[in-house]
């Protein structure tokens, strides 16, 4: 239900990705590109050659849950204008391509950490006397 001229750039710019990644021969990359669509959005990770595939599902998988619980139900408007949460709910649970955070629970206390943090307070506050 987004906007056509988004959905006109989003699908011509899978249609060329797809086109590259198809015209190219084995061993011209040492990277493969594995997706899963979940509703309208797809999640796409280039992974090395001698990494798992299902694994990596596993992996898209267990961030949709994440972004699920977080968002509630993911849709585009929630990782367009809310990329900052998406981006550190993936960074709390994913660092340089390994999982670093398996339980959801121990994800979002990370988020609200950060939140509190962020949360600007009076110098009572700090000193704990409010």
């Amino acid at each position: 239900m987004g906007c056509p001229i988004i959905r006109q750039i989003e699908e011509k710019i899978t249609r060329e990705l797809l086109q590259t990644i198809l015209a190219r021969k084995p061993k011209m990359c040492n990277l493969k590109i594995v997706y899963k669509r979940y509703a309208s959005l797809y999640f796409s990770y280039a992974i090395e050659d001698q990494d798992n595939e299902l694994i990596t599902l596993e992996i898209v998988h267990l961030y949709v849950e994440l972004l699920g619980k977080y968002f509630g139900s993911v849709c585009d408007p929630d990782t367009i204008f809310n990329f900052e949460k998406a981006y550190f709910i993936l960074d709390e649970f994913l660092w340089g391509g390994e999982v670093q955070e398996i339980s959801k629970k121990n994800v979002f206390k990370a988020d609200l950490l950060q939140e509190e943090a962020e949360t600007p307070r009076t110098v009572l506050e700090e000193i704990g006397l409010t």
